[in-house]
């Protein structure tokens, strides 16, 4: 008995991230100024389990308290 073969697998599904490509990480914080994550959290983003990335990103607009306004250019 043969099996029928596989459909081709299609491309992958796209990653979410909340990159805007406003990238300049901040010293005092050391978050993104585009996006609040951290350098290792950005290198690391697409091994991260779907889940991981989800909890991070529902964290990051609290992290937007972390940078000084003035940095944002809110001021």
């Amino acid at each position: 008995m043969t099996l029928p073969a596989a459909p081709p697998p299609g491309p992958p599904k796209a990653i979410a991230t909340p990159c805007i490509k406003v990238c300049i990480v901040d010293a005092e914080s050391s978050l993104c100024l585009g996006c609040y994550r951290t350098l290792m959290e950005i290198a690391g983003w697409a091994r991260l389990p779907e889940d991981e990335r989800a909890r991070l990103m529902a964290e990051l607009p609290e992290r937007r308290s972390k940078i000084r306004p003035e940095k944002l250019g809110l001021v």
